[in-house]
């Protein structure tokens, strides 16, 4: 029953991932920046993502009450988003006032940034559940911390092919310590790409980019499916985990320029974002391990052809990225 069960999720799961586009890394939360000009004088800017393309009206950020827009919103058009900007006269303190939407439109979150000249910048992360936020006289760090926390979780919990890479590295590795070794090589390698990238030091097209990792994920199910040959990539499982990692770091630090670093926390956003994507990554390592242990002790004949169906799958959906990336 297990066994049938697991298969059918993994088929279930292949299925809805297949129908994900190839931009299935993508993380395109909105954002608005509310940042003070001049004495009672800001500058608003935000964008909206679209949940399809085609016309869409845009939506005007709240602001507090002392605040008015001088004129018009000036909006542009985005792949996938709108883009608005706007000059805002505040005639009092904005401090206690909110800030946000009637409704998060386009799906995911918003990240807000409230930047006042002579105070610290202050970073919110809105929701469907909480739109709008009030913008706090005294700020300190820990919303930047948590907003970008939270961000990192949801893009390795969002984004299938870095799952689906992790989960075919455990598939074929499997052991406990040999899973350790690999899935912390992969950790070190991305991490080093997603701080060189953020930094400025590093960059790579994001086309190709997108491309290897779907690649990295069909060579991985195909090894998954050898189990009676001994290659280099199962004989150094971690070395292949930390190469194939320095490319998928490229495709973390793509989200995270997408979603952007509030000025003077960067920093802390890298290592909050960073330390997101690992405890996401880690959970679904933990359960990819506690159902491989558990198809092991209750019908251990069943464990191999699950595998090799869940590798089948990982590999059709890797191979279909790969063409729609590479001609797409």
């Amino acid at each position: 029953m297990i066994a049938r069960l697991l298969a059918i999720t993994t088929l279930v799961s292949a299925t809805l991932v297949g129908a994900v586009p190839a931009w299935a890394d993508e993380l395109r939360p909105g954002f608005v920046e509310f940042a003070e000009i001049a004495a009672d004088q800001w500058q608003l800017n935000w964008k909206q993502p679209l949940p399809a393309p085609g016309p869409a009206e845009l939506a005007v950020p709240i602001l507090p009450e002392a605040c008015t827009i001088l004129g018009e919103p000036v909006a542009r058009s985005a792949p996938l988003a709108l883009i608005g900007s706007a000059t805002v006269q505040c005639s009092g303190p904005v401090a206690g006032g909110q800030i946000g939407f009637e409704a998060i439109f386009g799906g995911g979150d918003v990240l807000l940034r409230v930047a006042p000249l002579e105070d610290p910048v202050q970073t919110f992360r809105l929701t469907e559940n909480a739109p709008i936020a009030t913008i706090i006289a005294e700020p300190t760090g820990w919303e930047v911390w948590r907003s970008y926390f939270v961000l990192g979780i949801e893009h390795i919990l969002e984004g299938w092919d870095h799952l689906l890479f992790v989960i075919a590295l455990v598939l074929l590795v499997r052991r406990g310590w040999d899973v350790a070794k690999a899935v912390t090589a992969f950790t070190v390698a991305h991490s080093l790409t997603l701080a060189g990238v953020t930094l400025g030091l590093v960059g790579l097209p994001g086309r190709p980019v997108e491309a290897v990792i779907a690649l990295s994920i069909v060579l991985l199910a195909v090894e998954g499916l050898r189990r009676d040959s001994m290659t280099w990539t199962r004989r150094w499982p971690w070395l292949v985990a930390f190469l194939f990692g320095l490319i998928h770091g490229f495709g973390f630090a793509g989200a995270l320029n997408e979603i952007g670093l509030p000025e003077g926390d960067v920093p802390a956003a890298l290592i909050s974002f960073n330390l997101g994507v690992e405890a996401g990554q880690l959970a679904v390592v933990a359960l990819v391990l506690l159902a491989i242990a558990a198809l092991r002790l209750i019908q251990p004949a069943r464990l191999e052809p699950v595998i090799r169906i869940a590798s089948y799958a990982i590999g059709i959906t890797g191979t279909y990225w790969l063409i729609d990336r590479l001609v797409g």
